[in-house]
């Protein structure tokens, strides 16, 4: 399965009319998570099976009551009778309370396993994936889709299990005592459990429209909260609360949709089940009246029949909650079964510490997103272990397409990518990007620490050596004046740190990193004049025997590069040093000249 828009797909299934065919076999799917915890499982079962054994007894001492006890007006059978009722009640209590104990217990853990190993799925694809899929989506299905297959891992499944052993019990019970009276009642089966199908059917699909629906409203509340600041600058609080509100109310209307069919089918199943114990009631009333039956058997039978009548109707409840927590599972399955269009090798070629010589050869790629628009055209370079080359041009030449291919977040369509001469593809992920370090343009900073977040490459690395990169970083100063120093919070996305700062975060980041290949895109962008002096000087010794690929739009933070390439719609227009390319003429020229005469302004 390739990354599609999954938030879209259900609802657009809904509103053209289209029925995908679901079922409960997604639930399938957490069977392997069950069978990790035999004990849990094997408690609740014992404990199930003797709950319903317990329940299943109760009319034969009622029975033996009425008849023996009460008719023969024995007061030692009587006392006998309810000494047994007491014992029943007391065995009944104590096996659905350990019931409830194993069947919560083993859902939460569960769906804790359920929820690790959804996030570390979704960890590990690729950025195609996540190009089409928003993370609120995502977060919704970890924590809503979650939530509901707990309920039903747990307390549903158990009473669901529960309730059936009941009906089958008391089904052959009613057989044993009569016959007669149970092909009336078995008569009725049909009437309960085609209804149950049919709006069964009918509760999954707009469970799971529901479920989409709140799922699209979670991520656009997740991405306009993210950007809040943006949102308030341009006052669009109000087209925002009216889109939210929007996404909310067709939410609910999707629920209403769900519980109006899941009203229906409670309704239909319990008028069926208890109309068909009234008949029976009269017709076993007519056989005591004429002395076929005994009041003890009526009584036995009767209480049988309420038990398979209860039964029956919680299982039509419950069967609705199984359909919405299939509906939950099915959207998590879709997760787990997301293929990554990026992936480690079976058997990698192992890459401890590379040299750090990087070539493109005659690499053509397209984003997935917009296969019909080539990001890069035959592109081909070298860089030699230690050196720097820097890539300009305008945007959208490409530029920063190269670090996404180099850091294998997507592959080229043709050509090669090497590392050391080895293909990327040949090596393993985590060795590929264990030899880089990135500067991005757009920093990421998280909600955490100072400490923390320079420490996020390597959470190893001991105070000193955190300190030291600040240091170089010239992050050193400002973290220092800051309450709480490497220990203050920064907030969500570093919201309590300039730009500025966050770039020299980033920078301190890269530098603990101390891995032989460099990224810098725009690493130098958000800083001030001064600011970028201090960083330039880092970044110059920390480039020393590393691979440098340096991106830039501002040619000042190129000058001293080994080789400068010139980027043009995807392809390599030009390539030289700063001096040979300002005096050719062509595109580097131009933008050297209006850049520098800009400053001199």
């Amino acid at each position: 399965m390739t990354a599609t828009n999954l938030q879209n797909k259900a609802v657009s299934e809904a509103e053209s009319g289209k029925k995908p065919r679901r079922s409960l076999k997604p639930l399938a799917r957490i069977f392997p998570y069950v069978r990790q915890y035999p004990r849990s499982v094997a408690g609740a079962l014992v404990a199930l099976v003797t709950a319903a054994m317990a329940t299943l007894v109760l009319p034969v001492a009622v029975r033996s009551l009425l008849d023996n006890g009460l008719i023969s007006a024995s007061s030692s059978l009587v006392d006998t009778s309810f000494a047994a009722l007491m014992v029943l009640a007391a065995v009944l209590a104590v096996a659905s309370a350990a019931r409830y104990y194993f069947v919560i217990t083993l859902g939460e853990r569960i769906v804790a396993d359920l929820r690790r190993d959804v996030f570390a799925h979704v960890t590990r694809l690729s950025p195609a994936f996540f190009d089409e899929v928003q993370s609120g989506e995502i977060v919704s299905r970890l924590t809503a889709d979650t939530t509901q297959v707990k309920s039903a891992v747990g307390a549903t499944a158990s009473i669901a299990l529960r309730n059936l052993i009941l009906v089958i019990g008391a089904v052959v019970m009613m057989v044993v005592t009569s016959p007669k009276l149970s092909a009336l009642v078995l008569a009725a089966i049909p009437l309960i459990v085609l209804p149950l199908v049919a709006f069964g059917r009918s509760v999954r699909r707009r469970s799971r429209r529901a479920q989409d629906e709140l799922a699209l409203a979670t991520a656009y509340a997740g991405e306009k909260i993210a950007a809040v600041r943006t949102v308030q600058a341009f006052t669009h609080e109000a087209p925002a609360i009216a889109h939210y509100t929007g996404a909310v109310d067709g939410a609910y209307d999707a629920a209403q949709q769900s519980i109006l069919s899941r009203s229906i089918l409670t309704a239909f199943a319990i008028f069926i089940i208890f109309a068909s114990v009234v008949a029976v009631l009269w017709f076993g009333s007519h056989d005591v009246m004429s002395g076929r039956m005994s009041a003890g058997t009526l009584g036995q039978f009767l209480i049988y029949a309420v038990v398979a009548a209860g039964s029956l109707g919680a299982l039509s409840e419950v069967w609705a909650e199984l359909a919405q927590a299939a509906g939950a599972a099915e959207r998590l399955v879709e997760l787990l079964n997301e293929e990554s269009a990026v992936a480690s090798p079976a058997q990698p070629v192992r890459l401890i510490r590379a040299e750090g010589r990087v070539e493109f050869s005659h690499v053509e790629f397209a984003y997935p997103t917009r296969p019909e628009h080539q990001a890069l055209h035959d592109v081909s370079f070298v860089i030699e272990p230690g050196k720097t080359v820097a890539i300009v041009g305008a945007s959208g030449a490409g530029k920063s397409t190269l670090i996404a291919l180099l850091l294998r977040y997507y592959d080229p369509l043709q050509g090669k990518i090497l590392l050391d001469g080895k293909d990327l593809r040949q090596l393993s992920l985590d060795d590929l990007r264990g030899n880089i370090a990135l500067v991005p343009q757009d920093v990421t900073i998280f909600a955490a620490s100072i400490r923390e977040n320079i420490a996020f490459g390597r959470p190893d690395a001991s105070n000193a050596e955190i300190e030291a990169a600040a240091k170089a970083a010239q992050a050193h100063e400002f973290i220092m004046a800051l309450e709480g120093g490497y220990d203050a919070p920064v907030g969500e996305r570093g919201v309590m740190l300039s730009g500025g700062q966050r770039q020299r975060i980033a920078i301190a980041r890269a530098l603990l990193r101390d891995a032989p290949v460099l990224l810098l895109d725009e690493a130098t962008s958000a800083l001030d004049a001064q600011s970028e002096m201090l960083v330039q000087k880092a970044l110059e010794h920390l480039m020393q025997g590393r691979t440098t690929l340096v991106i830039a739009h501002r040619l000042a933070t190129v000058l001293k590069a080994d080789h400068i390439l010139v980027m043009d719609q995807g392809r390599i227009v030009e390539q030289g040093t700063h001096t040979s390319l300002s005096q050719s003429g062509g595109i580097y020229a131009r933008l050297a000249s209006l850049q520098f005469q800009q400053a001199v302004n």
